[in-house]
């Protein structure tokens, strides 16, 4: 087993603490980071109070959502005692590779070479949802939970040093408490109230995800469950789930979206990737508009913004979601401590979060996306020669994956 270097000095912040009985704890949104949050300052006494825009937490899990989770994300959740359970939704991938479109493999990366760092040497590919309805049902069980669906959040401000939080929609009321969590996604209500600017830049090009229920690794022999795939014109990201392969294309800015992703137009795309004698069966399709965003400041007072709400990213990579749990992890660590201490030791919560945002998820995804788009013929070929470099040698791949995998920040 290995160690997990990253984070096993780091206190558990959701073991029971007796000063955190009954505290009241906001938490806004009910996605993966916001249903990690809550479990922690539920498992540690709090009186928590989840609100939830959806009246309803059924998802379609062809959706192109987030579906990786990387090691450190993994004994995080191990340690919060859903580790297990969520293993059980999703397959593991021990390799990742870097092909070119036209030269097919690049480079393939084994994560077992992080067997010394950590006890989960690899990624486990499972849709976000499984978390969620994991956490959910854990968070239903609890006496000091109450989960309310159908909030939709109206405004946020503070009052005397108190989060105060009104919804509308289906449960209107107001709600305060000394600490809200705010994890209400790329759209923050609660950010927006707060008047937290949200600086950074949209991409040229929207991204198209395609899920297919083809067996991809049978058409296209050689790849792994995910591949990453440069080329000047139409680079590409081929990834599996559980129960489907997703396919990420580029589309230009100004491509007509109902052209785009008219079925026949689809089959074109999926086609000149790989012939397929009687057509692709499309599960599912999206297309949207791709961010990199750090909000100024992840904490305004009383309230902590986290995942989305505070960050956004490309998915070149899969940090979005892993990042948004480690701060979820660490706000609720901040505020245990706060708790704990009675004192306002929240302050670090916001330096270090946007570190990792800034210096490791932004630079990295956003270096992905220059080298798979890459135009130059030289720089592609450097490259390439670089990747492949790094690949064959033990040493260099296992200082480039403790990065790509984060395990080379601390939550």
């Amino acid at each position: 087993m290995g160690t997990d270097s990253a984070n096993s000095s780091a206190p558990r912040p959701h073991a029971p603490r007796p000063n955190a009985k009954d505290v009241p704890v906001l938490v806004i949104g009910l996605g993966p980071v916001g249903a990690t949050a809550a479990l922690i300052l539920a498992q540690a006494g709090c009186r928590v109070t989840v609100l939830e825009a959806d009246a309803c937490l059924e998802r379609d899990l062809t959706e192109s959502r987030a579906s990786t989770f990387h090691p450190p994300t993994l004994r995080m959740l191990q340690d919060l005692g859903v580790g297990e359970e969520l293993h059980r939704t999703g397959l593991i991938s021990r390799t990742y590779q870097y092909r070119d479109r036209h030269e097919g493999l690049v480079a393939e990366f084994d994560l077992s070479v992080l067997e010394a760092d950590t006890a989960f040497p690899y990624r486990l590919q499972s849709e976000q949802q499984n978390l969620v309805d994991i956490i959910h049902r854990r968070l239903e069980a609890m006496p000091n939970v109450e989960v309310v669906l159908g909030a939709r959040v109206e405004a946020a401000y503070q009052d005397n040093g108190q989060a105060v939080v009104r919804t509308g929609g289906e449960r209107p009321r107001e709600w305060r408490a000394p600490w809200a969590v705010a994890a209400d996604g790329a759209s923050s209500t609660v950010r927006k109230g707060l008047a937290v600017d949200f600086p950074g830049m949209t991409y040229p090009e929207r991204f198209l995800i395609v899920s297919i229920e083809d067996d991809l690794n049978a058409l296209i022999p050689g790849i792994c469950e995910v591949n990453y795939v440069s080329d000047p014109e139409e680079w590409l990201v081929l990834l599996r789930t559980p129960r489907h392969w997703r396919v990420l294309f580029p589309v230009p800015e100004e491509a007509d979206a109902d052209a785009v992703t008219d079925p026949d137009a689809i089959q074109r795309r999926l086609l000149d990737l790989a012939p397929n004698p009687g057509g692709y069966t499309v599960a599912h399709t999206s297309l949207y508009h791709v961010h990199q965003r750090v909000a100024t400041d992840f904490r305004h007072g009383p309230f902590l913004l986290a995942g989305d709400a505070a960050h956004l990213n490309n998915p070149l990579g899969g940090m979005g979601m892993n990042s948004g749990i480690h701060d979820a992890v660490d706000a609720a660590g901040a505020i245990l401590s706060a708790i704990d201490q009675d004192t306002e030791p929240l302050e670090g919560y916001s330096d270090r979060r946007r570190d990792v945002a800034l210096n490791l998820v932004r630079a990295a995804t956003h270096r992905n996306w220059e080298n798979l788009q890459q135009k130059s013929a030289d720089q592609r070929r450097r490259n390439h020669e670089e990747l492949s470099g790094i690949a064959a040698d033990p040493v260099r791949s296992r200082e480039y994956l403790r990065v790509s995998s984060m395990l080379t920040t601390r939550a």
